[in-house]
C-alpha cells in the first residue's frame, strides 16, 4: 500500500480520487493552500466513507507543503493557473518520488477552450518544474462525479503517459484499482498534450449533452 498526498485535494476531482483511493487501502493525505481546508475535507470524506467501508479507511488533511513532504506518490489536481506556482514551491519535497500530474490546462470561454503550455503540457511542465521526481501524466479523463461514488463502476479507460517504465507501472496498477477503470500506456510524456487536449473536448461534449462521458480504446484485450 502506499502513502498518496493529493495536492490540491479539497476539489472534486482530488476528493474523487481520494475517495477511490482510500476504498482501496492506501494512505491518503488531503493538501490544501489551507492547511484547515485538507483537514476539514479529510474529515468530511472519512465520515462520509466509513458509512459503507468502516474501520477501512486512513484518509487525513493538511496543507500541501506536509502533504508533499508525508506522501510517497503525489497526485496533482490544482486548478492550471496555480500549477507552476504550487509546483515550484513543492519541489524540494517531491524529490526522488513519483508525481502523477492530473492537471487540464482549460479555461470556459464560451465553453472551454486549451491553455497553451509552453512546456507543451501541463505534465510536460511538471517534469521540467520537478527535474528529481519521476512525472507521470494520468487521471485527466475521469469524472469527479464519479469517482466521488465509491461503489460506481466508471466504465472508462485512463490514458498514462511517462518517461520512468517503473514510475508508469505503478501509475497503471493504481489505476486499475478503480472500479470499472482499464489503464492504458499511452507512451512517453510528449504524447500528454494530446489526452490533456482530448480532456477539454470531453468536458465540451460533457455540456452539451448534460452527462459525464468516459473513454474507451478498442482493439485492446
Amino acid at each position: 500500500m502506499h502513502s498518496i498526498g493529493i495536492i490540491g485535494g479539497t476539489g472534486p476531482e482530488g476528493r474523487g480520487l481520494a475517495t477511490r483511493f482510500a476504498i482501496a487501502g492506501h494512505k491518503i493525505i488531503i493538501g490544501s493552500r489551507n492547511e484547515k481546508r485538507g483537514l476539514d475535507v479529510a474529515t468530511e470524506l472519512s465520515e462520509t466513507l466509513n458509512k459503507s467501508f468502516p474501520d477501512k479507511l486512513n484518509i487525513s488533511g493538511t496543507n500541501n507543503r506536509d502533504t508533499a513532504r508525508e506522501s510517497d506518490i503525489a497526485i496533482i489536481t490544482v486548478p492550471y493557473d496555480a500549477h507552476l506556482e504550487t509546483l515550484s514551491e513543492l519541489s524540494p519535497y517531491l524529490s526522488d518520488k513519483i508525481v502523477i500530474d492530473a492537471v487540464v490546462p482549460v479555461k470556459f470561454e464560451r465553453g472551454p477552450r486549451p491553455i497553451p503550455v509552453e512546456a507543451g503540457s501541463a505534465t510536460e511542465e511538471a517534469a521540467k518544474l520537478l527535474e528529481n521526481s519521476f512525472v507521470i501524466g494520468a487521471f485527466h479523463n475521469l469524472s469527479a462525479e464519479k469517482l466521488l461514488e465509491p461503489n460506481l463502476s466508471l466504465d472508462s479507460d485512463v490514458l498514462i503517459t511517462g518517461n520512468s517504465k517503473d514510475a508508469k507501472n505503478i501509475a497503471i496498477n493504481l489505476a486499475n484499482e478503480i472500479k470499472g477503470v482499464r489503464a492504458i500506456d499511452a507512451g512517453p510524456l510528449r504524447y500528454s498534450q494530446f489526452i490533456e487536449n482530448l480532456t477539454v473536448l470531453l468536458i465540451g461534449i460533457n455540456g452539451r449533452y448534460k452527462t459525464e462521458t468516459g473513454l474507451k480504446i478498442s482493439g485492446i484485450d
